[in-house]
């Protein structure tokens, strides 16, 4: 099976895959990756209204064969009275 890295960025940290999955396909590498993007959010809980996450991934030669971002945005409706 193929091996694909994963390389992440949520906009303070950027985290290079040094150890890679095999996985059966570019298809299922996608998946990964676009699966990777709403858990990286979740776990980060921004600090401010915008934030991008990001999901590079390469095959086992260091090619760039993918890559996704989430781009989170958060307004305000109403005026805010507790900052």
């Amino acid at each position: 099976m193929p091996l694909f890295f994963f390389d992440t960025d949520d906009g303070d940290f950027r985290l290079e895959d040094d150890e890679g999955f095999e996985l059966p396909s570019l298809d299922a590498a996608r998946i990964k990756a676009l699966d990777a993007l709403p858990d990286m959010a979740r776990n980060k809980l921004p600090d401010r209204d915008r934030h991008t996450f990001s999901v590079q991934v390469r095959d086992a030669d260091g090619n760039l064969v993918y890559s996704a971002w989430l781009e989170l945005v958060g307004e305000w409706h109403v005026p805010r009275h507790d900052s």
